[in-house]
């Protein structure tokens, strides 16, 4: 079944007779590769891009198997909304309510006085959860950029250099090598910026002895890739020696356990293990996280999280220690679940490297 097909079988499971999709990630999904702004009205009889002038040649190309809706001055985002709704007879459709503003709601609930809005409850989302063969090799192919780009950066990456002048080498090389952009923005931290998990670049130089902490990703056909590589710079003091080789330790154990049927729950409890008893409290965030056309998909890698891994989920594996003062480290790959284990598309070296 393809998957407007799988979304119409999951909403009249509810009960629901359309769906009005305004996440550019679901509505690109949905469409086939619609990447452009506005709304997508899916009902069984037809699925319709709704979007302005500045959008309709695009659609046409980049959806070609839906039908597109201009509006205008005349014809504003809610009244095309209100005639689809009408020549359909829609009397319930599901919305994005956690991705809508509550003042766009509350105009689609005005606006829309005889049909019943229903929360979409994440549903799209979960359609998205399985990757097909198609979104893997996408997947794939970001991810080898990314490799790519970190291995080619590190002959030119030393002492001296600051955050933001690293950050800008890393993403030009990942552009260079193909990528539609960043998945998401690159986080380059040294030395006590490291106990920062989501640093943002700034003229901080690396040092002699200090570790640098990348994260960043590549896209392809709008899929992500998420890696996190921490280097270091002349001989690295013993503090950071010891908690790296603990992170990696920690990310490895939690790699090997990777496979259909593991409970994500049970893999960050893994990598926690072994960090919490040398540095308690310091890992505190989640092991990981799904990945595809949005950088931070279900299923959550997390505490108590029940979920049962699947041949076609794509997570990533990211343990880190964090002391403020002192600095950190991170190691992050993703993995493919396959039937009978796991892919790593992040082939770059995890022993450190010291530049």
């Amino acid at each position: 079944m393809d998957r407007l097909g799988r979304l119409m079988a999951e909403l009249e499971k509810r009960g629901l007779d359309a769906a009005l999709l305004h996440r550019s990630e679901n509505m690109r999904y949905l469409t086939g590769g619609y990447t452009g702004e506005g709304c997508v009205f899916v009902c069984r009889d037809e699925t319709v891009i709704v979007t302005d002038f500045r959008y309709v040649e695009q659609a046409g190309r980049q959806a070609g198997s839906c039908r597109v809706l201009s509006t205008d001055s005349g014809h504003r985002e809610l009244k095309r909304i209100q005639e689809l709704t009408d020549a359909h007879g829609i009397k319930t459709m599901g919305v994005e309510t956690d991705f809508l503003s509550h003042d766009s709601f509350e105009e689609l609930r005005k606006g829309l006085p005889f049909v019943q809005l229903e929360s979409l409850s994440g549903t799209p989302e979960e359609l998205r959860l399985i990757k097909d063969a198609g979104e893997i090799e996408s997947i794939r192919a970001s991810a080898a950029i990314a490799c790519r780009a970190f291995e080619n950066i590190l002959e030119k990456i030393h002492p001296g250099m600051t955050e933001k002048q690293v950050q800008i080498l890393l993403d030009f090389e990942m552009l260079s090598l193909g990528s539609e952009g960043n998945a998401f923005d690159t986080i380059a931290a040294t030395g006590i910026n490291g106990s920062l998990c989501h640093a943002i670049p700034s003229d901080t130089a690396i040092q002699s002895g200090d570790l640098l902490t990348l994260d960043f990703g590549a896209k392809v056909n709008g899929y992500c890739s998420d890696m996190t590589r921490t280097v270091g710079f002349g001989k690295v003091r013993p503090e950071l020696r010891e908690m790296y080789n603990l992170v990696y330790d920690a990310q490895m154990a939690a790699l090997a356990a990777v496979k259909p049927g593991a409970v994500c729950g049970d893999l960050d409890k893994i990598a926690r293990d072994i960090l919490e008893p040398r540095y308690p409290g310091a890992f505190g965030h989640s092991l990981g996280h799904g990945v595809g056309l949005f950088i931070h998909e279900q299923p959550r890698v997390a505490t108590g999280s029940t979920t049962v891994l699947q041949p076609g989920h794509v997570i990533t594996i990211e343990p880190g220690v964090y002391i403020p003062g002192l600095g950190g480290c991170r190691i992050e790959d993703m993995a493919i679940l396959t039937s009978d284990g796991c892919i790593d598309p992040i082939t770059s070296p995890k022993q450190l490297i010291e530049l």
